[in-house]
């Protein structure tokens, strides 16, 4: 989930969720009767295109937005790449994971949040999986899910606006093991609900909860700094059963997916939670350290992830400090350089999007807002800016074979060469219904990609998927 947050927040729930009585051990939330085991085994492969690889997370196989296939189509033909197929989506933000010929969905139909799974090349419905949700939104967004499938062998993993948990098997849909997670950790609703998509670690599912003592409960609605957290930041669960593992960190939840690497030879994740960044070992749960940066207002959330590179790990908000630049090691960091000391000139202020970290520079879009929103270039080690396009409102990023395919949220697609030293558009178009017809507003054709497109572009096999306000859309970037 990437929303906006330019209006006054309010809670969408009632603050008085249930909590567990201290002490008491958690359970998992299904009946055994009902449950079905799942294997390690894959299902068999559905797939058509031989080349390329799955997409089966957040920002793709190294959760960094980046697709490591080759031989793009550039420059697009005027009229865009070829279209495959296009269909309807319920509400939601997220877009689906692509494993093994099968494109997983996970979005809302009326009080049912529903995860479809279908034939990647024929668009044939295989199964699907529902649960009802009485999840409702008072800013004006929609009440569907923000995160995205994962999928991990014969699971997949949903995680619900209202904080539904959810592992069924990836070969039929039956359910696995679920656990309501605002119940069992005592979760008093953040503005957009849940929308922390959960990482896959070794026998490990990390969920970013953040939960909150039983006394948090009275806290009026939306007044999340009365609102205080019980060590439930992150909560591993045991990837197969659902038992929890471990709980660390002591923070409420953003909407920032943990960002696991490799760093010094030891496993490293990051979450950059509602009042900063803190470190912990993946493996065992034991936390490195807590770094404050977050916007002092209220009406403020965290939601671009990490970005990580060699040692070296950024963080971005759009409602205040800015960015900053860090130097880890076990134990502790260093800080490199920051935006904290500067009141204007901020080098990076990502929104939702996540910035791509390439051969040294980041690029991403900086502003809150659709009007003051730029794509920028910064230098990584120095913080300094590169280069600065406005007027492409606020925006998205997937990098493929030495460019980036950019969406913006009003849905323009453009194919950009990556280069530190300018703008550089190698091919762009505005995707419209292929059956015609005028935009009301008199704006010209209807666009295929309605506002809030803010879901960055997934690619798999070749296939670039991109999504609107309610249509899925899928593109051939790379040939078969």
């Amino acid at each position: 989930m990437r929303n906006s947050s330019n209006r006054r927040c309010a809670s969408s729930f009632t603050a008085a969720i249930l909590c567990l009585v201290a002490g008491v051990e958690l359970h998992i939330a299904f009946s055994q009767d009902t449950a079905t085991a799942a294997t390690d085994t894959p299902p068999p492969d559905l797939s058509v295109r031989t080349k390329g690889s799955d997409w089966e997370g957040f920002l793709g196989p190294t959760g960094d937005g980046k697709s490591q296939e080759r031989g793009l189509i550039s420059p697009w033909p005027a009229s865009g790449p070829r279209l495959v197929w296009q269909q309807r989506v319920g509400t939601g933000y997220g877009m689906p994971a692509i494993s093994r010929g099968r494109l997983f969905q996970f979005d809302r139909h009326g009080d049912m949040a529903r995860l479809t799974c279908q034939n990647a090349a024929t668009m044939a419905e295989l199964w699907r999986f529902e649960y009802p949700t009485a999840y409702e939104d008072l800013y004006g967004y929609d009440n569907g899910p923000r995160c995205m499938p994962v999928v991990d062998g014969d699971r997949v993993y949903i995680y619900g606006a209202e904080g539904m948990l959810h592992c069924v098997r990836a070969v039929d849909g039956k359910l696995v093991w679920k656990v309501d997670t605002g119940r069992e950790f005592g979760v008093i609703t953040n503005f957009f609900g849940v929308g922390s998509t959960p990482v896959v670690e070794g026998d490990l599912l990390l969920v970013h909860v953040g939960g909150s003592p039983p006394e948090s409960r009275l806290v009026p609605p939306g007044a999340l700094d009365l609102v205080k957290p019980n060590g439930t930041a992150i909560v591993a669960f045991d990837k197969r059963t659902g038992q929890v593992r471990y709980r660390v960190g002591d923070d409420l939840a953003s909407y920032a997916v943990p960002r696991v690497t490799t760093i010094g030879g030891r496993r490293w994740c990051f979450q950059f939670a509602r009042s900063g960044l803190f470190a912990f070992d993946p493996t065992t749960g034991k936390q490195d350290f807590q770094f404050p940066w977050r916007a002092p207002i209220l009406e403020s959330v965290n939601a671009s992830n990490a970005v990580t590179a060699g040692d070296l790990v950024f963080i971005s908000e759009t409602y205040g400090p800015g960015s900053a630049l860090l130097k880890v090691r076990p134990g502790g960091y260093d800080v490199v350089w920051s935006d904290e000391q500067s009141r204007r000139d901020k080098r990076m202020q990502t929104h939702w999007n996540t910035a791509v970290e390439i051969n040294g520079f980041l690029y991403g879009s900086s502003g809150r807002h659709s009007n003051n929103a730029e794509l920028r270039c910064v230098s990584l080690a120095t913080g300094e800016v590169k280069w600065s396009e406005p007027d492409l409102s606020r925006a998205s990023l997937t990098y493929v074979d030495g460019h980036f395919v950019c969406l913006t949220e009003y849905g323009e697609l453009l194919l950009l060469k990556v280069n530190p030293e300018k703008f550089d558009v190698v091919s762009r178009f505005t995707p419209v219904r292929p059956e015609g017809g005028e935009d009301p507003s008199g704006l010209g054709p209807v666009r295929l990609l309605a506002y809030p497109a803010w879901a960055a572009p997934t690619i798999a096999h070749g296939l670039m998927y991109v999504r609107g306000k309610d249509r899925l859309v899928c593109y051939e970037i790379i040939p078969e």
